[in-house]
């Protein structure tokens, strides 16, 4: 069958950069390719030419767009309706983060306008969550796909080859049958990860406008440990699966000759979670000199000097930590399951080691107070990290913070269609938008985020840490001076 598989556009409305192929939707083609079917990747948030980069004011572009989304004209929207008529699928996949969900059913509209016949399967976090609500909210999407999607796809389209439209024994698949909303048992996570072929990246439409860093893209491991309250990490599973390391640097290797990648980003839940595993990566790739940089995920408890000066000397040059609150109360709230202590602990271990590392804190949570957050702000200062972010929570379902929010009256647990076009996407599923937080008003509230996150981008522009920055790439720069270009531009319309 001719498969068509999309991610959203979302970023690209409001002109923002959006980093890397869609690596979900890149390993649903290898897999179906394998299988013999034909299959395009249409990254439809790929921005050619990007201004935008503070992510921190992000939400203060989502009303451009929800205009934009309802504007036949727009020439993104337009290009969706071509790429239909081009490429004439018969099968149409549309992952789905939550923020994106007004996009993703634009998309099944247009495609159902395009042929009444094309089958819209929806995937990904937000259709796990929310299966019967998107089922109940359109009749334009035929399937929805829970957890992950490469065998329940597969299997999905294969059914749908034969015409046999026998759909009940498929695992992790909902669907109508009539006025009725279907919903076939979950199926179990794949164990052995090193099955699955690497993502495809050759079908990607416009792949000569990504460059060599955004190709650098891996997924080392799925699942994780622990039981943030903000995170919905826990539908797909506690238990870490993991790929070879063997089966990690073939596809290094390969990327590395294919596409001149000497950048790698794991996107790993958190990266340092197997100690053991991580010293043996490390010292793999200093023994067989494979040069390249990398950087990664993880958590301020899963880091040690010993670790950190290992993984420096195997090329990793920048490290995400969730840092989130300077509260310990909030902390608790959050289920973090670390202290004050132990993240100014960490912060003395990523300066002693020399890597560059970004702090990404959070605000806006339920109980949270102005003392709470001024907490935050203060430890910002005191950790010192080379980069900092900051966002306002948003009650994503499927969480314990979700629920928190349902018990103190600021969240409602679904929301209609139109819903998703009338709300920006930072004030999706609360129960009254002028109330965020049940500790302070709206104005209160709104007058702390922009001193907060006007706080953080002056952090950010200081001289110092964007020399840092550079600094830590700069053996990327040296082999593809054309990153260290769009590095510039990025920054440039970071600091507008």
């Amino acid at each position: 069958m001719n498969v068509l598989l999309i991610d959203p556009p979302f970023y690209r409305f409001f002109n923002y950069y959006n980093r890397y192929f869609p690596l979900g939707l890149s390993y649903l083609s290898s897999v179906l390719k394998k299988a013999g079917h034909q299959v395009t990747v249409y990254d439809a948030d790929c921005n050619k030419n990007s201004k935008g980069m503070d992510y921190t004011r992000l939400p203060e572009k989502y009303r451009i767009y929800l205009k934009e989304l309802k504007n036949p004209e727009n020439p993104i929207i337009k290009e969706i309706s071509e790429t239909l008529a081009r490429y004439q699928p018969d099968v149409i996949g549309v992952t789905v983060m939550t923020p994106k969900a007004a996009s993703a059913f634009t998309i099944a509209s247009l495609a159902k306008k395009y042929n009444e016949n094309c089958a819209v399967v929806f995937g990904g976090p937000h259709a796990t969550l929310k299966a019967d609500e998107i089922l109940k909210n359109t009749r334009d999407v035929d399937f929805v796909v829970s957890g992950e999607g490469e065998v329940v796809l597969l299997e999905l389209v294969n059914t749908l080859h034969t015409k046999n439209n026998n759909f009940s024994t498929i695992q992790g698949l909902s669907y109508r049958q009539g006025d009725k909303i279907v919903h076939n048992s979950t199926r179990n996570f794949i164990d052995n990860l090193d099955c699955l072929p690497f993502p495809d990246r050759e079908t990607l439409l416009g792949l000569d406008t990504y460059t060599s860093e955004d190709m650098g893209l891996l997924m080392g491991s799925r699942g994780c440990p622990y039981s943030c309250s903000y995170c919905a990490t826990q539908i797909w599973t506690r238990k870490v699966r993991y790929r070879s390391l063997a089966n990690i640097l073939e596809e290094i290797r390969y990327v590395h000759q294919r596409y001149g990648t000497r950048q790698f980003t794991f996107k790993d839940d958190s990266f340092t979670v197997n100690r053991k595993r991580v010293m043996e990566f490390c010292n793999t790739l200093i023994d067989t000199n494979l040069k390249i940089n990398w950087d990664c995920n993880t958590r301020v408890d899963l880091v040690d000097l010993e670790l950190l000066k290992a993984m420096k000397r195997a090329g990793c040059n920048s490290i995400k930590v969730g840092i989130e609150s300077g509260s310990e109360r909030i902390l608790k709230l959050m289920d973090k399951g670390i202290t004050l202590e132990r993240i100014g602990e960490a912060a003395g271990l990523f300066r002693e080691a020399g890597i560059h590392w970004t702090a990404y804190f959070m605000m806006g949570i339920p109980t949270e107070t102005r003392e709470d957050v001024q907490k935050t702000l203060d430890l910002l200062y005191t950790i010192n990290p080379s980069f900092a972010s900051i966002g306002v929570y948003e009650p994503f379902p499927g969480t314990k913070l979700f629920e928190v929010g349902v018990e103190h009256g600021l969240v409602n647990r679904e929301m209609s269609r139109e819903d998703f076009f009338t709300r920006i996407p930072s004030d999706y599923y609360l129960k009254d938008v002028n109330q965020r937080v049940d500790t302070m008003g709206y104005e209160e509230f709104t007058m702390l985020e922009n001193k907060v996150k006007s706080a953080f981008h002056n952090y950010n522009r200081g001289i110092m840490r964007i020399f840092e920055r550079a600094k830590s790439r700069s053996n990327v720069y040296l082999h593809n001076p054309r990153i260290f270009f769009n590095d510039i531009e990025k920054f440039l319309g970071w600091i507008r």
